[in-house]
C-alpha cells in the first residue's frame, strides 16, 4: 500500500497532484487550513481524511493554490469529491479530443462541453476551464445543487461567462437539456452507482471502516452526498443505460459523449448498449487514484468523414 502523500504515480501526467500535498504552500494559500494540518504517523503534515470540514477545507486549498479559485463552498450535505479524480477525468477528456485533431488538445471557450450531474460543488468546470479555457454548461436534477454552483461561478471572475448551469427538471438526461441547434464537443458524467438507498448505506458504513470511525452503522462521510448523488435506480447500468438510450437523439449535436463506470463487471452490458444504439467508435481509458481503480468509457456516432469535418471548427 503507497505511503499517504507519496507522489500519485498513478496519476495523469498533466495532473497537478501528482505530488505529495505541500501543506506549507496550502495553507499561505488557504489560512483556515493551518489550524487542521498536523503530523500523522508516518511523520509527515496531513489532516484528518475522516473529518468531512478537514476535507472540504482542504478542496478549498486546493482549488485555490491550483486553479485562482477565490471563493469556494458548498452547502452542508452535499458531495465534496476529491480533486485529483476529477482532475484525471478532465486531463483524459483533454486526450480524447486530441486524439481527433492530430494530438493537439483544442482549448479555448469554443470547446463546449456538458457536465450531466454537476453537483453543488461546480468542481469539473472549474477544472475544465481553468486548465483548459473550455467553456461548459452544468446540468443537476438538484436546485439547491444549481444555486451552489452558480454562487461558485457569479463570485469567481474566472469563472463568469465559462460556465451555464441548467436545472433538469424532468427524469430525463439530455432531453430538457441539450437545445436544438446547440453543439457540445464533450458530454461528461459521473453517475450515482448505487442502485438503492441501502446499497448506498452499505457502502458508507464499509468506507467509514476504511477510514477508521467508531460508529459504522450511522457513517459520517468525509466526501458526503445527497441521495441523487449516491443512488438512482437501477444504478450505475441504469443510469448509464437511459444516457446511451437519449444519446441516439442527439447523435449530431455532440461529437463525444463519456461517463465514468465505477465496476468492471458493468462494462460488458454497457459495450452491448453501445453497439446496440449503433454507436460508430467506442473508447475506454483507465483511470486509476490511489486503490481505486475506475474508467471513462466515450462513444460517438460521428464517422470519420464527420469527425474530420467536426474538429475544422476547433
Amino acid at each position: 500500500m503507497e505511503k499517504p502523500g507519496a507522489e500519485k504515480s498513478t496519476l495523469h501526467s498533466r495532473n497537478k497532484h501528482r505530488s505529495r500535498y505541500d501543506f506549507k504552500a496550502l495553507t499561505v494559500s488557504c489560512t483556515e487550513l493551518k489550524s487542521l494540518v498536523s503530523v500523522n504517523k508516518y511523520g509527515d503534515e496531513s489532516i484528518d481524511f475522516a473529518n468531512p470540514v478537514a476535507v472540504k477545507i482542504l478542496n478549498k486549498a486546493l482549488l485555490k493554490h491550483f486553479y485562482q479559485i477565490d471563493f469556494w463552498d458548498i452547502p452542508e450535505g452535499y458531495l465534496c469529491p476529491p480533486i485529483p479524480g476529477r482532475a484525471d477525468y478532465m486531463h483524459y477528456a483533454a486526450d480524447l479530443l486530441a486524439s481527433c485533431h492530430n494530438q493537439v488538445i483544442p482549448k479555448g471557450k469554443k470547446i463546449k462541453v456538458l457536465d450531466v450531474g454537476v453537483g453543488a460543488n461546480c468542481v469539473y468546470p472549474i477544472i475544465g476551464h481553468q486548465e483548459y479555457g473550455w467553456s461548459f454548461v452544468g446540468s443537476d436534477i438538484d436546485d439547491v445543487a444549481i444555486r451552489s454552483a452558480k454562487n461558485i461561478v457569479d463570485i469567481n471572475p474566472s469563472l463568469k461567462n465559462a460556465i451555464e448551469l441548467r436545472l433538469q427538471s424532468s427524469k430525463n438526461i439530455f432531453k430538457n437539456i441539450i437545445h436544438k441547434e446547440e453543439q457540445f464537443d464533450l458530454t461528461i458524467c459521473n453517475p450515482p452507482f448505487h442502485a438503492s438507498a441501502e446499497e448506498a448505506l452499505a457502502g458508507s458504513q464499509r468506507k467509514s471502516r476504511n477510514l477508521g470511525h467508531k460508529n459504522h452503522s450511522r457513517p459520517v462521510l468525509n466526501f458526503g452526498g445527497q441521495d441523487a448523488e449516491l443512488w438512482t435506480e437501477g444504478g450505475e447500468v441504469g443510469f448509464i443505460s437511459k444516457m446511451i438510450e437519449e444519446s441516439k437523439s442527439f447523435k449530431n449535436q455532440c461529437f463525444w459523449f463519456t461517463t465514468l463506470v465505477s465496476k468492471s463487471e458493468n462494462l460488458g452490458g454497457i459495450y452491448a448498449m453501445l453497439n446496440r444504439a449503433e454507436a460508430v467508435e467506442i473508447r475506454e481509458s483507465e483511470m486509476s487514484t490511489g486503490n481505486k481503480i475506475t474508467r471513462i468509457v466515450a462513444w460517438t456516432y460521428l464517422n470519420e468523414k464527420q469527425q474530420e469535418d467536426w474538429v475544422k471548427g476547433w
